[in-house]
């Protein structure tokens, strides 16, 4: 009995992943907004109503979607933490694992922006969710906070840089994926790299 209920949970497993699979392809092409269960289900192979018996909804797919692309994001950067000795070190090598986690990965950098979804005015995907889902990229940036008070800045001024290094991370990237960057004949790495050097300069004189 107990084997032919691990059995199942497997199926279930697999089938769940397969949807999720589905989704990502889906939403890449179609967006939160274009994309319909009819989409996802078909992909997959599977029927709409099938899809219910794993999501209640879309936005549950697509929140589902993210977490796990947010926590491929966290390990990326404490990967690249773990290698590190010193404050300084820390801080630029979580900035860059940031950086180069979407920059390798440019479908789950537009993932993330769902929030942007249909122009600037916010849409997300509930409050419940979208509170996980911040918590879950904030503990991927934590490490850029932990290293800037190691160096001396004070809480707040921390979790300035942590938004800081985001925003610059995040704009080299939308240049980088839109080809915008080669107008200035410039490297979007060797600019974020630059940046994370000149801010921990900074960080290190105060």
């Amino acid at each position: 009995m107990q084997m032919r209920e691990s059995r199942k949970e497997a199926v279930s497993r697999h089938k769940r992943e397969l949807i999720l699979d589905a989704a990502r392809s889906v939403f890449a092409e179609e967006g939160l907004e274009g994309a319909s269960l009819r989409a996802i289900a078909t992909r997959a192979g599977y029927t709409p109503a099938a899809l219910y018996f794993h999501f209640d909804s879309k936005e549950a797919i697509y929140a589902e979607v993210l977490r796990q692309s947010l926590a491929s994001l966290g390990e990326a950067v404490s990967a690249a933490v773990a290698t590190t000795r010193g404050a300084k070190q820390k801080l630029h090598a979580a900035g860059m694992a940031f950086f180069r986690y979407y920059a390798d990965h440019p479908r789950d950098l537009d993932l993330g922006f769902y929030l942007l979804r249909g122009g600037m005015k916010p849409a997300g995907l509930g409050h419940d969710r979208d509170h996980e889902l911040n918590a879950a990229l904030e503990a991927a940036l934590h490490p850029i906070a932990e290293a800037a008070e190691a160096l001396g800045a004070s809480r707040q001024k921390a979790n300035t840089v942590m938004v800081d290094c985001f925003a610059h991370a995040t704009g080299l990237l939308l240049l980088l994926h839109t080809g915008r960057i080669r107008m200035f004949g410039a490297s979007a790495p060797d600019l974020m790299d630059a940046y994370l050097r000149d801010r921990i300069a900074q960080l290190a004189k105060e």
